[in-house]
């Protein structure tokens, strides 16, 4: 969708332009707050992210 928005422009049509733009919803959203503090962790979160970005490297002999 394109809308254009000319040079001069009333605050009437910027407002139609701002109603058109807010009324559509995303499609497919991911509510992660949905989530938030479910997840019980034994280890700090940031030494799980630094092993799983260093999983490459560990040697598995």
């Amino acid at each position: 969708m394109v809308l254009v928005l000319k040079k001069g422009a009333t605050k009437k049509d910027i407002e139609a332009i701002e109603k058109i733009l807010y009324k559509e919803k995303s499609i497919g959203g991911f509510n992660a707050k949905k989530y938030n503090g479910i997840m019980n962790l034994k280890e700090d979160p940031l030494i799980i992210q630094k092993e799983l970005r260093n999983e490459w490297e560990r040697d598995f002999r």
